[in-house]
């Protein structure tokens, strides 16, 4: 409200009839009703706090971001929910911690865990001359998650083409070995028979190995190169089964038993098949792996409203907590002879479906749930109406 009208009705407040007054301040209840009902409606939180730094006035968007009672809100101390600040100096008007605190970012863990960007700004009463402030809030919680989301994409995209090109320049001395293991295979037919088998044998593993080491490279390229997910109806149970089938014999030399609990009535999936079963390898294998002297692999499914998910349970040690924040992260693997790039791309895969992955170190192993979109949730266009003859659409 202007304050010039503040002016003029204090002027002429002697001078107006009772009906008069009864008509001014119907218009200024009027008026502060529209302002509270702006206030209101804003996702922004709005706080007026007075000398002391107790809250005069909270809109509902700063009761929503700081767990306030709207209705006992006012009179709290501001301290007991917000204690980065020295609202003893700001109040008093120190310019350092006004210059610290005009605007900044802070993160609050109630009611919910978020990140909150604050403006501050000073407000004087001018009928007794003592200060306050205004504290405007904005949760960007969502805005340094994306930011991060980013910064994390770049790297793993240049990691990854890193490690393709890495992958391809080996894929050259391959080629190379079986050029010139081919000639020797030429030079060897003019040696007699006796001489010829040893040799032969000693070719074909060489071969073997290459071979080997060619599938090894063909099947990492295809899991790094970033490629939109082939999405089609599927039933990870199904999926399992077949990455279960491939380790057979690996999981059979580690002496490790497997435990899959039936998924009667389990929703479908919307996924791609070759590469969720990327995704199910490499955490099947990581299981069966940190179980050194055998162990038991539980497996399980579990749907939610939009997800369904493969739950992998082994037995093994765990993970250090020193490790868990930098799990996904390239290059991060506790295995001598590991990569550390088998959870990272289980983390893209899982992204690039809209799905999410969960892990926990429990006492007794690790336990990795990946959700995935769920078919039947997924949102569907309506066909479009039969055409009539000559190309008319059927009217509704």
């Amino acid at each position: 409200m202007k304050s010039a009208f503040w002016n003029k009705l204090i002027e002429r407040l002697d001078k107006l009839d009772p009906g008069s007054v009864q008509a001014q301040f119907l218009r200024l209840a009027s008026e502060r009703g529209l302002l509270e009902t702006i206030f209101h409606a804003l996702r922004e939180g709005i706080l007026v706090l007075d000398a002391e730094g107790r809250i005069v006035y909270a809109n509902r968007g700063a009761c929503h971001l700081l767990g306030l009672d709207e209705a006992g809100a006012t009179g709290q101390p501001m301290k007991r929910y917000i204690r980065e600040i020295e609202w003893g100096n700001l109040l008093r008007l120190d310019e350092k911690e006004w210059a610290r605190m005009a605007s900044r970012e802070i993160e609050i863990s109630y009611p919910e865990h978020r990140f909150l960007a604050i403006y501050l700004a000073p407000l004087e009463n001018p009928s007794d001359g003592r200060h306050g402030a205004v504290m405007i809030l904005r949760d960007v919680t969502q805005e340094r998650d994306h930011a991060a989301e980013l910064v994390e994409s770049e790297r793993l995209n240049a990691i990854l083409m890193l490690a393709a090109g890495v992958a391809h320049e080996i894929g050259n001395p391959l080629n190379s070995l079986t050029i010139h293991l081919q000639l020797m295979d030429r030079e060897m037919r003019a040696l007699p028979e006796a001489r010829r088998a040893p040799l032969k044998e000693l070719l074909d593993v060489a071969r073997g190995e290459i071979a080997r080491l060619d599938q090894i490279l063909s099947q990492f390229l295809k899991a790094i190169r970033p490629s939109l997910p082939n999405f089609e109806r599927w039933a990870l149970p199904e999926i399992v089964a077949e990455t279960l089938s491939t380790l057979s014999a690996e999981i059979r030399d580690r002496k490790v038993v497997v435990d899959v609990e039936p998924a009667e009535g389990l929703p479908t999936a919307w996924v791609d098949r070759g590469q969720v079963r990327q995704a199910f390898f490499n955490v099947i294998r990581n299981a069966i792996q940190a179980m050194a002297g055998g162990g038991v692999l539980r497996i399980s499914f579990a749907a939610a409203d939009r997800l369904v998910g493969a739950v992998f349970q082994d037995t093994g040690p765990g993970i250090p907590p020193g490790q868990m924040g930098a799990l996904f992260e390239p290059f991060q693997t506790t295995k001598a002879n590991g990569h550390g790039m088998g959870l990272m791309i289980v983390q893209r895969i899982a992204r690039d479906h809209g799905g999410t992955v969960l892990v926990d170190s429990l006492p007794g192993g690790t336990r990795i749930q990946l959700n995935f979109r769920r078919d039947d949730q997924r949102i569907r266009l309506l066909s479009a109406p039969p055409a009539q003859a000559g190309g008319e659409a059927a009217a509704p």
